[in-house]
């Protein structure tokens, strides 16, 4: 039956993945190559594979940090579980994912990606989610990680 839709199919529809290998051109002209590090919460995993995988192939020493809720850390072996940080965390491992792109999964809890958002709304003047939130934490621990 014709309805006039188009479904996208954003957990297998591979094609998206190309879209995010444009973006990280971007991302590489705005920083001038001067990346080390690359966090992305975990959706259907397209912007953190296509993303990924294009910095990785200008810098073969950028981390690349996937990030999940913490109340459902399938993607580092454990159990899913119900968590409030909006579009990721499936609760099963999504079939984008692959994880050779990640050199590290980092859990960030609801409550952290939501002070976080609150905090970057206050300080910043950025009103966005819990997933940036999460973004955020695990951007700050990576930061902490890789040093000056």
């Amino acid at each position: 039956e014709k309805t006039g839709g188009f479904w996208t199919d954003q957990l297998n529809n591979k094609d998206q993945i190309a879209a995010y290998h444009k973006m990280a051109g971007e991302i590489w002209i705005q920083t001038g190559g001067q990346i080390d590090g690359f966090v992305q919460m975990v959706g259907t995993a397209a912007s953190l594979r296509g993303t990924g995988e294009a910095l990785r192939r200008r810098n073969k020493q950028v981390r690349i940090v996937a990030v999940e809720p913490s109340e459902s850390p399938v993607l580092s072996g454990g159990q899913p579980g119900s968590h409030k940080i909006d579009g990721v965390g499936a609760g099963f491992v999504v079939p984008l994912w692959q994880e050779s792109i990640a050199d590290q999964i980092e859990q960030v809890s609801t409550a952290e990606a939501a002070a976080m958002a609150i905090r970057l709304a206050r300080e910043e003047g950025l009103f966005a989610g819990t997933s940036t939130g999460g973004n955020v934490i695990a951007a700050l621990r990576l930061a902490e990680q890789l040093g000056p």
